[in-house]
């Protein structure tokens, strides 16, 4: 659905607890974090103004975000 909010807590919410600590505790999880934020945001507010960029484009965002969420949830997991 465009538009959606994909942010980390909303993907996760039963690891809510874990991301909030491991963001206080680590700082190259917070930064990845931050970043997928980031990019979620932008790829919202793109497709809510009818993705005014190249479906490759649009791509490469949705593919690094995938990736950081990949890893993120790899990091969140390990115990």
């Amino acid at each position: 659905m465009l538009g959606e909010n994909h942010s980390l807590l909303h993907e996760f919410p039963e690891h809510g607890e874990v991301i909030h600590k491991l963001t206080e505790s680590d700082v190259s999880f917070a930064n990845d974090v931050k970043q997928y934020n980031t990019i979620d945001k932008e790829i919202r507010v793109l497709e809510l103004r009818g993705s005014p960029i190249d479906d490759g484009e649009m791509n490469k965002l949705k593919h690094s975000r995938a990736v950081l969420k990949d890893s993120l949830y790899q990091r969140m997991t390990l115990k």
